[in-house]
Protein backbone atom coordinates (compact mmCIF):
# COMPACT_ATOMS: atom_id res chain seq x y z
CA UNK A 1 0.00 0.00 0.00
CA UNK A 2 1.13 3.72 -1.08
CA UNK A 3 0.89 6.25 1.25
CA UNK A 4 1.41 9.96 0.96
CA UNK A 5 5.03 10.02 0.50
CA UNK A 6 5.17 7.82 -2.33
CA UNK A 7 5.42 8.54 -5.71
CA UNK A 8 3.16 6.48 -7.93
CA UNK A 9 1.27 7.28 -11.22
CA UNK A 10 -1.77 6.75 -8.94
CA UNK A 11 -3.49 9.48 -7.86
CA UNK A 12 -5.86 8.63 -5.39
CA UNK A 13 -5.11 5.06 -3.82
CA UNK A 14 -8.06 3.56 -1.65
CA UNK A 15 -6.75 1.86 1.14
CA UNK A 16 -8.90 -1.26 -0.41
CA UNK A 17 -7.40 -1.24 -3.45
CA UNK A 18 -6.09 -4.52 -5.05
CA UNK A 19 -2.40 -4.89 -6.73
CA UNK A 20 -3.08 -3.97 -10.00
CA UNK A 21 -0.17 -6.05 -11.82
CA UNK A 22 -2.74 -7.68 -13.96
CA UNK A 23 -5.30 -6.78 -16.02
CA UNK A 24 -7.18 -3.29 -16.34
CA UNK A 25 -5.89 -0.32 -14.10
CA UNK A 26 -8.46 0.75 -11.53
CA UNK A 27 -10.38 4.21 -12.15
CA UNK A 28 -8.36 5.90 -9.52
CA UNK A 29 -5.25 5.59 -11.27
CA UNK A 30 -3.42 8.46 -13.09
CA UNK A 31 -4.58 10.96 -10.89
CA UNK A 32 -1.60 12.48 -9.38
CA UNK A 33 -0.66 16.01 -9.43
CA UNK A 34 1.96 16.94 -12.22
CA UNK A 35 5.56 18.00 -10.02
CA UNK A 36 7.52 20.81 -10.72
CA UNK A 37 11.05 19.91 -12.00
CA UNK A 38 14.38 22.18 -12.72
CA UNK A 39 13.91 23.58 -15.92
CA UNK A 40 9.80 22.77 -16.67
CA UNK A 41 8.44 26.52 -15.01
CA UNK A 42 7.86 28.12 -17.90
CA UNK A 43 5.65 25.05 -19.00
CA UNK A 44 3.41 25.77 -15.66
CA UNK A 45 2.30 28.79 -17.24
CA UNK A 46 -0.92 27.91 -19.16
CA UNK A 47 -4.14 30.35 -19.50
CA UNK A 48 -6.36 30.45 -17.11
CA UNK A 49 -9.17 28.65 -18.79
CA UNK A 50 -6.47 25.57 -19.37
CA UNK A 51 -5.73 25.78 -15.80
CA UNK A 52 -9.07 25.41 -14.70
CA UNK A 53 -9.74 22.60 -17.09
CA UNK A 54 -7.37 20.35 -15.70
CA UNK A 55 -8.18 20.90 -11.96
CA UNK A 56 -11.44 20.21 -12.84
CA UNK A 57 -10.73 17.02 -14.21
CA UNK A 58 -8.55 15.87 -11.69
CA UNK A 59 -11.30 16.74 -9.05
CA UNK A 60 -14.14 15.08 -11.17
CA UNK A 61 -11.75 12.24 -10.90
CA UNK A 62 -11.71 11.75 -7.03
CA UNK A 63 -15.02 12.64 -7.03
CA UNK A 64 -16.13 9.13 -9.46
CA UNK A 65 -13.84 7.36 -7.01
CA UNK A 66 -15.10 8.63 -4.26
CA UNK A 67 -18.67 7.42 -5.68
CA UNK A 68 -17.72 4.20 -6.53
CA UNK A 69 -15.70 3.21 -3.77
CA UNK A 70 -17.64 3.99 -0.75
CA UNK A 71 -16.32 3.22 2.64
CA UNK A 72 -12.77 2.80 1.24
CA UNK A 73 -9.63 5.54 2.61
CA UNK A 74 -8.13 8.49 0.00
CA UNK A 75 -4.09 7.77 0.89
CA UNK A 76 -2.70 10.05 -1.60
CA UNK A 77 -4.38 12.67 -1.38
CA UNK A 78 -1.54 15.92 -1.36
CA UNK A 79 0.16 15.08 -4.39
CA UNK A 80 -3.18 16.68 -6.40
CA UNK A 81 -2.17 20.05 -4.79
CA UNK A 82 -0.85 21.37 -7.84
CA UNK A 83 0.86 24.71 -8.96
CA UNK A 84 -2.74 24.90 -10.95
CA UNK A 85 -4.71 24.04 -7.88
CA UNK A 86 -3.15 26.67 -5.81
CA UNK A 87 -3.86 29.18 -9.02
CA UNK A 88 -7.12 28.58 -9.06
CA UNK A 89 -7.71 28.73 -5.12
CA UNK A 90 -5.96 32.19 -5.53
CA UNK A 91 -8.31 33.62 -8.22
CA UNK A 92 -11.18 32.87 -5.53
CA UNK A 93 -9.65 34.48 -2.96
CA UNK A 94 -11.62 37.71 -2.63
CA UNK A 95 -9.43 40.59 -3.80
CA UNK A 96 -10.78 42.95 -1.00
CA UNK A 97 -10.36 40.67 1.86
CA UNK A 98 -8.52 42.01 4.90
CA UNK A 99 -5.23 40.56 5.63
CA UNK A 100 -4.09 38.54 8.49
CA UNK A 101 -0.95 38.78 10.63
CA UNK A 102 1.66 38.67 7.65
CA UNK A 103 0.07 42.11 5.92
CA UNK A 104 0.23 40.88 2.52
CA UNK A 105 -2.78 41.83 0.05
CA UNK A 106 -4.58 39.72 -3.04
CA UNK A 107 -2.60 42.44 -5.43
CA UNK A 108 0.85 42.25 -3.78
CA UNK A 109 0.92 38.71 -3.94
CA UNK A 110 -0.35 38.75 -7.73
CA UNK A 111 2.73 40.67 -8.60
CA UNK A 112 5.41 37.82 -9.77
CA UNK A 113 2.58 35.46 -8.96
CA UNK A 114 3.89 31.94 -10.90
CA UNK A 115 6.67 32.21 -9.20
CA UNK A 116 5.19 32.83 -5.56
CA UNK A 117 2.59 29.76 -6.29
CA UNK A 118 5.82 27.84 -7.45
CA UNK A 119 7.68 28.05 -4.05
CA UNK A 120 4.10 27.45 -2.38
CA UNK A 121 3.76 24.47 -4.11
CA UNK A 122 7.09 23.32 -3.38
CA UNK A 123 7.08 24.23 0.60
CA UNK A 124 3.80 22.16 1.14
CA UNK A 125 4.67 19.02 -0.82
CA UNK A 126 8.60 19.45 1.31
CA UNK A 127 6.63 19.56 4.21
CA UNK A 128 8.16 23.02 4.89
CA UNK A 129 4.96 24.95 5.00
CA UNK A 130 4.23 26.58 8.01
CA UNK A 131 0.72 28.05 9.09
CA UNK A 132 0.69 31.30 10.75
CA UNK A 133 -1.34 32.15 13.44
CA UNK A 134 -4.70 34.08 12.50
CA UNK A 135 -5.47 37.33 13.27
CA UNK A 136 -8.45 37.74 15.71
CA UNK A 137 -11.25 40.71 14.83
CA UNK A 138 -14.17 40.97 16.76
CA UNK A 139 -17.33 41.77 15.16
CA UNK A 140 -21.26 42.97 16.51
CA UNK A 141 -24.00 39.96 16.34
CA UNK A 142 -27.28 42.00 15.42
CA UNK A 143 -28.34 40.93 19.46
CA UNK A 144 -24.88 42.83 20.57
CA UNK A 145 -22.95 40.87 21.25
CA UNK A 146 -19.65 39.92 19.71
CA UNK A 147 -18.30 37.51 17.10
CA UNK A 148 -14.72 36.00 16.95
CA UNK A 149 -13.73 35.97 13.61
CA UNK A 150 -10.12 34.25 12.32
CA UNK A 151 -8.32 36.38 9.36
CA UNK A 152 -5.85 33.59 8.22
CA UNK A 153 -2.10 34.96 5.85
CA UNK A 154 -3.02 34.87 2.54
CA UNK A 155 -0.94 31.55 1.44
CA UNK A 156 -2.84 29.72 4.58
CA UNK A 157 -5.85 30.83 2.70
CA UNK A 158 -4.56 29.72 -0.71
CA UNK A 159 -3.41 26.42 0.99
CA UNK A 160 -6.46 25.68 2.93
CA UNK A 161 -8.70 26.54 -0.70
CA UNK A 162 -7.38 24.22 -2.81
CA UNK A 163 -7.63 21.32 0.14
CA UNK A 164 -11.37 22.49 0.06
CA UNK A 165 -11.68 21.44 -3.50
CA UNK A 166 -10.08 18.26 -3.05
CA UNK A 167 -12.12 17.62 -0.01
CA UNK A 168 -15.30 18.64 -1.54
CA UNK A 169 -14.95 16.17 -4.41
CA UNK A 170 -15.20 13.37 -1.63
CA UNK A 171 -17.84 14.71 1.12
CA UNK A 172 -19.84 16.01 -1.57
CA UNK A 173 -20.72 12.10 -2.63
CA UNK A 174 -20.77 11.27 1.63
CA UNK A 175 -22.99 14.05 3.05
CA UNK A 176 -26.51 14.01 3.63
CA UNK A 177 -29.63 15.38 1.41
CA UNK A 178 -30.96 17.73 4.34
CA UNK A 179 -27.06 19.56 4.73
CA UNK A 180 -27.06 22.61 2.82
CA UNK A 181 -24.59 25.04 4.85
CA UNK A 182 -21.62 26.16 3.15
CA UNK A 183 -22.07 23.33 0.34
CA UNK A 184 -21.42 24.13 -3.56
CA UNK A 185 -24.57 24.85 -5.11
CA UNK A 186 -26.17 25.29 -2.60
CA UNK A 187 -27.15 27.67 -0.30
CA UNK A 188 -29.50 29.57 2.33
CA UNK A 189 -32.60 29.50 0.07
CA UNK A 190 -31.95 26.35 -0.96
CA UNK A 191 -32.69 25.18 2.70
CA UNK A 192 -35.67 27.67 3.22
CA UNK A 193 -37.16 26.41 0.45
CA UNK A 194 -36.53 22.44 1.37
CA UNK A 195 -37.78 23.83 4.98
CA UNK A 196 -41.19 25.50 3.53
CA UNK A 197 -41.90 22.19 1.39
CA UNK A 198 -41.43 19.76 4.35
CA UNK A 199 -44.12 22.16 6.23
CA UNK A 200 -46.39 22.25 3.99
CA UNK A 201 -46.33 19.23 2.47
CA UNK A 202 -45.51 16.66 5.60
CA UNK A 203 -47.41 15.77 8.17
CA UNK A 204 -45.50 18.53 10.71
CA UNK A 205 -47.56 19.85 13.75
CA UNK A 206 -44.27 20.11 16.04
CA UNK A 207 -41.27 22.05 15.43
CA UNK A 208 -38.01 21.84 16.85
CA UNK A 209 -35.47 24.59 16.69
CA UNK A 210 -32.12 23.68 17.54
CA UNK A 211 -28.89 25.94 17.50
CA UNK A 212 -25.52 24.40 19.07
CA UNK A 213 -23.73 26.62 21.46
CA UNK A 214 -20.88 28.18 20.16
CA UNK A 215 -20.27 25.40 17.62
CA UNK A 216 -17.36 26.75 15.94
CA UNK A 217 -14.93 27.31 19.45
CA UNK A 218 -16.38 23.79 21.15
CA UNK A 219 -15.14 21.46 18.24
CA UNK A 220 -13.25 18.61 19.63
CA UNK A 221 -10.18 18.72 17.62
CA UNK A 222 -9.33 15.20 18.24
CA UNK A 223 -12.75 13.95 17.33
CA UNK A 224 -12.72 15.86 13.67
CA UNK A 225 -9.33 14.02 13.08
CA UNK A 226 -10.84 10.60 14.09
CA UNK A 227 -14.16 11.93 11.92
CA UNK A 228 -11.72 12.84 8.94
CA UNK A 229 -10.05 9.42 9.42
CA UNK A 230 -12.97 7.47 8.48
CA UNK A 231 -12.67 8.81 4.83
CA UNK A 232 -8.83 10.13 4.65
CA UNK A 233 -5.42 8.39 5.39
CA UNK A 234 -3.40 10.48 3.61
CA UNK A 235 -1.01 11.44 6.90
CA UNK A 236 0.93 14.95 5.49
CA UNK A 237 -2.82 15.87 4.28
CA UNK A 238 -4.15 15.52 7.95
CA UNK A 239 -0.84 16.76 9.51
CA UNK A 240 -1.83 19.90 7.39
CA UNK A 241 -5.14 20.16 8.82
CA UNK A 242 -4.31 19.76 12.48
CA UNK A 243 -1.25 22.71 12.03
CA UNK A 244 -4.61 24.77 11.06
CA UNK A 245 -6.36 23.48 13.79
CA UNK A 246 -3.66 24.46 16.27
CA UNK A 247 -2.20 27.32 15.21
CA UNK A 248 -4.30 29.59 17.18
CA UNK A 249 -4.82 33.38 17.02
CA UNK A 250 -3.27 36.63 17.61
CA UNK A 251 -4.96 39.27 19.35
CA UNK A 252 -3.93 42.29 20.77
CA UNK A 253 -0.52 41.39 19.78
CA UNK A 254 -0.68 38.31 21.89
CA UNK A 255 -0.37 34.55 20.33
CA UNK A 256 -2.98 32.32 21.78
CA UNK A 257 -2.36 28.61 20.72
CA UNK A 258 -5.97 26.44 20.48
CA UNK A 259 -6.43 23.10 21.42
CA UNK A 260 -10.68 23.40 20.73
CA UNK A 261 -12.62 24.56 18.11
CA UNK A 262 -12.03 25.80 14.34
CA UNK A 263 -11.50 29.74 13.60
CA UNK A 264 -14.53 30.91 12.54
CA UNK A 265 -13.98 32.93 9.68
CA UNK A 266 -11.16 30.44 7.93
CA UNK A 267 -11.55 29.53 4.54
CA UNK A 268 -11.56 25.65 5.56
CA UNK A 269 -13.79 26.04 8.63
CA UNK A 270 -16.78 25.74 7.32
CA UNK A 271 -15.92 22.11 5.76
CA UNK A 272 -14.86 20.71 8.66
CA UNK A 273 -17.76 21.39 10.42
CA UNK A 274 -20.11 19.91 7.84
CA UNK A 275 -17.79 16.66 8.04
CA UNK A 276 -18.18 17.18 12.17
CA UNK A 277 -21.90 17.36 11.86
CA UNK A 278 -22.10 14.73 9.79
CA UNK A 279 -20.89 12.13 12.00
CA UNK A 280 -21.87 13.85 15.10
CA UNK A 281 -25.42 14.50 13.66
CA UNK A 282 -26.88 13.95 10.29
CA UNK A 283 -25.97 9.87 10.22
CA UNK A 284 -27.41 9.47 13.90
CA UNK A 285 -30.25 12.05 12.63
CA UNK A 286 -30.77 9.97 9.42
CA UNK A 287 -30.92 6.51 11.60
CA UNK A 288 -33.54 8.01 14.00
CA UNK A 289 -36.00 8.99 11.53
CA UNK A 290 -35.90 5.52 10.15
CA UNK A 291 -35.42 3.31 13.32
CA UNK A 292 -37.38 5.66 15.90
CA UNK A 293 -39.66 7.66 14.84
CA UNK A 294 -43.20 6.47 14.63
CA UNK A 295 -44.46 9.40 12.52
CA UNK A 296 -43.66 11.64 9.60
CA UNK A 297 -40.60 13.32 10.57
CA UNK A 298 -38.52 16.54 8.66
CA UNK A 299 -34.72 17.60 8.80
CA UNK A 300 -33.39 20.34 7.54
CA UNK A 301 -29.61 21.60 8.43
CA UNK A 302 -27.72 24.64 7.91
CA UNK A 303 -24.40 24.68 9.17
CA UNK A 304 -24.52 24.49 13.18
CA UNK A 305 -28.40 25.75 13.11
CA UNK A 306 -31.49 23.21 12.53
CA UNK A 307 -35.02 22.58 12.69
CA UNK A 308 -36.60 19.31 12.50
CA UNK A 309 -40.53 18.20 12.38
CA UNK A 310 -42.34 15.75 13.69
CA UNK A 311 -45.65 14.72 13.30
CA UNK A 312 -46.09 12.95 16.83
CA UNK A 313 -45.77 15.30 20.14
CA UNK A 314 -43.72 11.64 21.66
CA UNK A 315 -41.62 11.54 19.07
CA UNK A 316 -40.23 15.03 19.74
CA UNK A 317 -40.03 14.63 22.79
CA UNK A 318 -37.64 11.45 22.57
CA UNK A 319 -35.68 13.07 19.47
CA UNK A 320 -34.24 16.08 21.57
CA UNK A 321 -34.08 13.75 24.66
CA UNK A 322 -31.77 12.07 22.74
CA UNK A 323 -30.07 14.40 20.79
CA UNK A 324 -28.52 16.20 24.21
CA UNK A 325 -27.10 12.71 25.03
CA UNK A 326 -25.88 12.62 21.52
CA UNK A 327 -24.50 15.83 20.82
CA UNK A 328 -22.60 15.56 24.74
CA UNK A 329 -20.82 12.57 23.57
CA UNK A 330 -19.19 14.98 21.02
CA UNK A 331 -18.75 18.03 23.63
CA UNK A 332 -21.42 20.09 21.97
CA UNK A 333 -24.08 21.30 23.60
CA UNK A 334 -27.36 23.31 22.52
CA UNK A 335 -28.49 26.41 23.28
CA UNK A 336 -30.87 26.36 26.08
CA UNK A 337 -31.91 30.11 24.79
CA UNK A 338 -32.20 29.32 20.89
CA UNK A 339 -33.44 25.54 21.13
CA UNK A 340 -37.25 25.20 21.09
CA UNK A 341 -39.96 23.02 20.78
CA UNK A 342 -43.04 24.80 19.66
CA UNK A 343 -46.58 23.31 18.44
CA UNK A 344 -46.36 24.41 14.59
CA UNK A 345 -48.01 23.38 11.21
CA UNK A 346 -50.96 23.06 8.95
CA UNK A 347 -53.14 22.16 11.96
CA UNK A 348 -51.79 23.87 14.90
CA UNK A 349 -53.73 26.69 15.06
CA UNK A 350 -57.10 24.29 15.52
CA UNK A 351 -55.60 22.68 17.78
CA UNK A 352 -54.65 25.26 19.55
CA UNK A 353 -57.90 26.72 19.55
CA UNK A 354 -59.75 23.74 20.72
CA UNK A 355 -57.67 23.29 23.43
CA UNK A 356 -58.24 27.29 24.47
CA UNK A 357 -54.81 28.23 23.79
CA UNK A 358 -53.74 31.32 21.62
CA UNK A 359 -51.94 31.15 18.28
CA UNK A 360 -48.99 28.77 17.20
CA UNK A 361 -45.68 29.83 18.31
CA UNK A 362 -43.68 31.50 15.62
CA UNK A 363 -39.47 30.57 15.19
CA UNK A 364 -36.52 32.02 13.75
CA UNK A 365 -34.32 30.12 11.08
CA UNK A 366 -31.92 32.07 8.81
CA UNK A 367 -32.81 35.48 9.13
CA UNK A 368 -36.56 34.87 8.59
CA UNK A 369 -39.22 34.89 11.27
CA UNK A 370 -41.66 31.56 10.27
CA UNK A 371 -45.39 32.04 11.19
CA UNK A 372 -48.77 29.92 10.81
CA UNK A 373 -50.71 32.12 8.97
CA UNK A 374 -53.95 32.28 6.83
CA UNK A 375 -54.60 32.68 3.05
CA UNK A 376 -57.43 35.34 1.96
CA UNK A 377 -59.77 31.77 1.79
CA UNK A 378 -59.18 31.08 5.58
CA UNK A 379 -56.57 28.10 4.52
CA UNK A 380 -53.27 27.63 6.24
CA UNK A 381 -50.20 29.95 4.72
CA UNK A 382 -47.00 29.29 6.01
CA UNK A 383 -45.23 33.02 6.22
CA UNK A 384 -42.08 34.38 6.31
CA UNK A 385 -40.89 37.47 7.88
CA UNK A 386 -37.57 39.42 7.98
CA UNK A 387 -36.43 39.02 11.75
CA UNK A 388 -37.04 42.45 13.26
CA UNK A 389 -34.20 42.64 15.15
CA UNK A 390 -31.89 41.97 11.75
CA UNK A 391 -34.37 44.34 10.01
CA UNK A 392 -33.29 47.26 12.91
CA UNK A 393 -29.52 45.86 12.80
CA UNK A 394 -29.46 46.64 9.07
CA UNK A 395 -31.17 50.00 9.39
CA UNK A 396 -28.80 50.93 12.00
CA UNK A 397 -25.63 50.17 9.88
CA UNK A 398 -27.19 52.28 7.19
CA UNK A 399 -27.57 55.71 9.72
CA UNK A 400 -24.48 55.03 10.36
CA UNK A 401 -22.81 55.22 6.77
CA UNK A 402 -25.05 57.89 5.68
CA UNK A 403 -23.70 60.02 8.70
CA UNK A 404 -19.69 59.16 7.40
CA UNK A 405 -21.06 59.81 3.44
CA UNK A 406 -23.10 63.10 4.25
CA UNK A 407 -20.48 65.61 2.41
CA UNK A 408 -20.67 62.73 -0.83
CA UNK A 409 -22.58 64.08 -4.34
CA UNK A 410 -25.95 62.38 -3.89
CA UNK A 411 -25.17 60.17 -7.31
CA UNK A 412 -22.73 58.75 -5.22
CA UNK A 413 -25.04 58.35 -2.34
CA UNK A 414 -27.65 57.17 -4.46
CA UNK A 415 -25.52 54.64 -6.16
CA UNK A 416 -24.30 52.88 -2.65
CA UNK A 417 -27.80 53.08 -1.18
CA UNK A 418 -29.16 51.48 -4.54
CA UNK A 419 -27.04 48.45 -3.88
CA UNK A 420 -27.41 48.02 -0.16
CA UNK A 421 -31.15 47.63 -0.69
CA UNK A 422 -30.49 46.03 -3.80
CA UNK A 423 -28.64 43.29 -1.55
CA UNK A 424 -31.84 43.45 0.96
CA UNK A 425 -33.90 42.26 -1.25
CA UNK A 426 -31.95 39.80 -2.85
CA UNK A 427 -32.06 37.94 -0.03
CA UNK A 428 -35.63 38.80 1.91
CA UNK A 429 -37.64 39.15 -1.32
CA UNK A 430 -39.56 36.29 -0.17
CA UNK A 431 -43.44 35.78 -0.63
CA UNK A 432 -45.45 37.07 2.45
CA UNK A 433 -42.33 38.97 3.26
CA UNK A 434 -43.23 42.36 0.76
CA UNK A 435 -44.27 44.50 3.82
CA UNK A 436 -40.68 44.28 5.22
CA UNK A 437 -39.11 45.20 1.84
CA UNK A 438 -41.53 48.27 1.47
CA UNK A 439 -40.59 49.30 5.26
CA UNK A 440 -36.70 48.77 4.90
CA UNK A 441 -36.86 50.81 1.57
CA UNK A 442 -39.18 53.41 2.97
CA UNK A 443 -36.94 53.80 6.16
CA UNK A 444 -33.77 53.96 3.98
CA UNK A 445 -35.37 56.96 2.03
CA UNK A 446 -36.27 58.66 5.14
CA UNK A 447 -32.51 58.10 6.57
CA UNK A 448 -31.59 59.86 3.40
CA UNK A 449 -33.68 62.66 3.15
CA UNK A 450 -32.66 63.71 7.54
CA UNK A 451 -29.08 63.31 5.92
CA UNK A 452 -29.33 65.62 2.58
CA UNK A 453 -31.27 68.25 5.14
CA UNK A 454 -28.52 68.36 7.86
CA UNK A 455 -25.58 69.13 5.11
CA UNK A 456 -27.09 72.68 5.11
CA UNK A 457 -29.61 74.91 7.01
CA UNK A 458 -30.89 76.26 3.59
CA UNK A 459 -31.15 72.84 2.02
CA UNK A 460 -35.22 72.50 1.88
CA UNK A 461 -35.29 68.30 0.77
CA UNK A 462 -39.07 68.21 -0.22
CA UNK A 463 -40.97 64.84 -0.55
CA UNK A 464 -41.79 65.49 -3.99
CA UNK A 465 -37.21 65.75 -4.70
CA UNK A 466 -37.42 62.84 -2.28
CA UNK A 467 -38.83 60.88 -4.05
CA UNK A 468 -37.83 61.63 -7.30
CA UNK A 469 -34.36 60.60 -6.02
CA UNK A 470 -35.50 57.44 -4.19
CA UNK A 471 -36.83 56.40 -7.80
CA UNK A 472 -33.67 56.84 -9.98
CA UNK A 473 -31.30 55.12 -7.82
CA UNK A 474 -33.81 52.41 -5.42
CA UNK A 475 -34.92 49.67 -6.53
CA UNK A 476 -38.92 49.36 -6.23
CA UNK A 477 -40.14 45.92 -3.88
CA UNK A 478 -40.63 42.73 -5.96
CA UNK A 479 -40.93 39.05 -4.98
CA UNK A 480 -37.54 37.33 -6.09
CA UNK A 481 -37.48 34.22 -4.99
CA UNK A 482 -41.09 32.31 -5.57
CA UNK A 483 -42.30 29.17 -3.49
CA UNK A 484 -40.86 25.94 -4.86
CA UNK A 485 -42.06 24.87 -7.88
CA UNK A 486 -40.84 21.34 -6.61
CA UNK A 487 -43.40 19.42 -4.32
CA UNK A 488 -40.95 18.43 -2.53
CA UNK A 489 -37.45 19.33 -2.37
CA UNK A 490 -35.00 16.98 -0.76
CA UNK A 491 -35.74 17.90 2.90
CA UNK A 492 -35.39 14.32 4.13
CA UNK A 493 -33.28 12.09 1.85
CA UNK A 494 -30.49 12.39 0.22
CA UNK A 495 -29.76 13.76 -3.16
Amino acid sequence: MMNGHEKSDRGVVPEKAPNNGEGRPEPAEGLEGRRLTEGNADQQSTCRAQSRESVSQALERIRTVARERKGEKFTTLLPHISVEMLGEAFRQTRRDAAPGIDGLTWEEYETDLETRLIDLHDRVHRGKYRAMPARRKLIPKADGRMRPLAIAALEDKIVQRAVVMLLNAIYEEEFEGFSYGFRPGRGQHDALNALAAGINGRRVNWILDADIRSFFDTVDQQWLVRFLEHRISDRPLLHLIQKWLKVGYVEDGVAKASEMGTGQGAVISPLLANIYLHYAFDLWARHWRQHEARGDMIIVRYADDFVVGFEQKADADSFLEALHERLGKFGLTLHPEKTRLIEFGRFAAQNREKRGLGKPETFNFLGFTFICGKSRAGKFLLMRKSRRDRLRAKLKAVKEQLRKRMHQPIPETGKWLGQVVRGFFNYHAVPTNSEALATFRDQVIRQWRRTLQRRSQKDQMTWKRMRRLADDFLPKPRILHPWPSLPRPAVTYPR
